[in-house]
């Protein structure tokens, strides 16, 4: 079963808010370079008493309820929030990251990333590989899910399985379509 994620364009509550009431059911938090950011990113999403996010009535996309106290409990407990991971700040504040309780996943911005270690698109460079290697163990460290925007073009997602990467997005257009293929084709089960 897929749950609709939503990428908000920056780290503002206005739009957080505004996709959840759209109906996401995940939100990916772009340049989550700190702690304060991360737990910004999980109150804007939570309800009251875990955040502040505002009241916009219950979204049909999270089933029917009768009591109003269980809608919010719900998305509280099932909302997926994914900060991404993509500048050499991000990776120097990774543990206070992945540690921010409402964190669920770690999502690497290979592009973002790849430019910011002085790479551009250079996937394959040792200080991109032990940057990935970074996260993973953070991931792995604090019970979170280690995951990537996309698998580069070229690139063999078991390299990534084998890394502890759990979680890849599925986003635009031709590109994306060539390196699904290559993923899903690659994917040992």
């Amino acid at each position: 079963q897929a749950a609709p994620l939503v990428r908000v364009a920056a780290n503002q509550a206005y739009q957080i808010c505004f996709a959840l009431d759209a109906g996401a059911r995940g939100i990916i938090v772009p340049m989550v370079n700190t702690r304060a950011e991360a737990e910004a990113a999980v109150r804007a999403c939570r309800y009251f008493p875990l955040g502040n996010r505002s009241n916009a009535g219950v979204r049909g996309e999270w089933g029917e309820f009768k009591n109003y106290r269980d809608y919010m409990d719900a998305v509280n407990n099932e909302l997926v929030i994914l900060p991404m991971i993509e500048t050499n700040e991000s990776l120097e504040n990774l543990d206070a990251i992945a540690s921010v309780p409402g964190v669920d996943v770690l999502l690497v911005g290979p592009s973002d990333l790849s430019i910011e270690l002085g790479a551009p698109l250079d996937y394959q460079c040792d200080h991109y590989q032990r940057a990935l290697n970074k996260i993973a163990a953070a991931a792995a460290k604090h019970g979170v899910v280690a995951a990537m925007y996309f698998i580069p073009p070229g690139m063999d997602p078991n390299f990534y399985v084998q890394k502890g990467f759990k979680f890849f997005t599925m986003p635009w257009g031709p590109w994306a379509t060539a390196g699904i293929q290559n993923g899903l084709s690659g994917i040992k089960r």
